[in-house]
């Protein structure tokens, strides 16, 4: 599909309801494969695309990975897979592109699911936690992308456990992401999410969020489920906090505790 001037590759799994999942950093749409067909099975429409940069996702002609440009990606998902309105599941870089897209178009999110980021309202710098997202500097280097690859792409790994320092990660885990990003571009491409960052929320993320809201928090990831909890003034609609075991990929450590607490927030009246 062709959406905000780029063509997306996309995973998808039954018919009902548009449901959205997003991937972050490192990772692709392969995130959700456990996640995805079940939740086709409880009765929607679940689309997975491959972020902007992302192999088979074209890189764009220009340089533009900030928050507001993922959000719009996301309201052109909805209109190019002909739909006015969808759930939007974020993870990581995804949970960036919901909050930005629900704050451009609050009328085309039904539902907001964030997992792994709290909205940026809440959070409050520690030294901790500066220490925890490290990475926002290091990934922004202009040699980061050289640096990576000169390591053969072992920094990715690298990422995926301090994420999850609990999780015995399986062979093979970051298998899909490293050859996403194995053609040439998409490596900086993914980079740029980094390079774009902000000191300042763009301003879709400095409105409050007026839709029905739930953030998933992992216990043991780098941001504190408190954080989750700063943010609530920031809601006007319902906000929920379901706090998981696991890190900060906690839809993959524990895909059957994660997959019965997502269908349970699916299908709650609302």
């Amino acid at each position: 599909m062709t959406a905000n001037g780029v063509r997306f590759a996309y995973l998808e799994s039954g018919s009902g309801p548009l449901v959205l999942l997003v991937h972050g950093f490192p990772d692709t749409a392969h995130t959700w494969d456990a996640v995805r067909p079940a939740v086709a099975a409880a009765g929607y429409r679940v689309v997975a695309p491959f972020q902007r940069g992302y192999s088979p996702t074209a890189i764009p002609d220009r340089e533009a990975f900030d928050s507001d440009t993922l959000g719009r990606d996301v309201l052109g998902w909805i209109e190019a897979l002909g739909e006015t309105k969808a759930i939007v599941v974020g993870h990581d870089w995804g949970a960036s592109a919901a909050y930005s897209a629900v704050g451009l178009a609050p009328e085309r999110i039904r539902l907001l699911v964030t997992v792994g980021i709290p909205h940026p309202a809440g959070i409050r710098p520690t030294l901790k936690l500066l220490w925890g997202i490290r990475h926002f500097v290091s990934l922004r280097r202009t040699d980061a992308a050289k640096w990576i690859r000169d390591g053969e792409l072992r920094h990715l790994d690298e990422l995926v456990q301090r994420w999850s320092p609990k999780w015995t990660v399986p062979p093979g885990e970051t298998d899909a992401v490293k050859a996403s990003l194995g053609p040439p571009g998409a490596l900086e491409a993914a980079l740029g999410y980094y390079r774009a960052i902000s000191l300042r929320p763009p301003p879709s993320q400095r409105k409050p969020v007026t839709v029905p809201s739930v953030a998933f928090a992992g216990l043991d990831d780098t941001f504190p489920a408190s954080i989750y909890e700063q943010a609530r003034g920031h809601y006007r609609g319902t906000y929920d906090v379901v706090t998981m075991p696991g890190g900060h990929f906690m839809h993959r450590e524990h895909p059957e505790h994660f997959i019965t607490a997502l269908l349970a927030v699916l299908a709650k009246p609302r």
